[in-house]
């Protein structure tokens, strides 16, 4: 068997994978683009197995794990990606880099000025900023 059959095939694999993963927003389709670069290593794995003629078989052993790995990972990604769904009404990738939440709920006053107009409706509402804030992570 020739090896640059397969490797070729790899390589367009990892190649659109690669192009996915680069160029996709929704979060689901760079999670397939993922999916396709593991693809196109463990056909790499057993290409390499069969043509070294492995008495262990090492490569489809290892190949095996990265199915097992890609597996978990997919859920787990699958998990935040509903998670993130639920909360912000997208998976766009571009969107995630806003999910650092600001302290402008949280920060009051240090000493209240005699001249500066009264606080205590901001500060009855901190409280509540808080607990939204609490509320929207769990």
């Amino acid at each position: 068997m020739h090896l640059a059959y397969p490797a070729v095939l790899a390589v367009l694999l990892f190649c659109t994978g690669l192009y996915g993963v680069l160029a996709r927003r929704n979060a689901i389709l760079v999670l397939m683009s993922v999916e396709l670069m593991l693809n196109a290593v463990n056909l790499n794995l057993v290409a390499f197995d069969v043509w070294l003629r492995d008495a262990l078989h090492a490569g489809q052993a290892l190949t095996l794990f990265t199915i097992a790995i890609a597996a978990a990972e997919i859920g787990i990604g699958l998990a935040i990606v509903l998670a993130v769904y639920r909360n912000r009404g997208s998976s766009d990738v571009d969107l995630l880099r806003d999910t650092a939440e600001t302290d402008d709920a949280e920060t009051l006053p240090d000493e209240a000025d005699d001249d500066a107009p009264d606080t205590t409706a901001d500060q009855a509402t901190a409280p509540a900023g808080k607990a939204k804030k609490a509320e929207a992570t769990a």
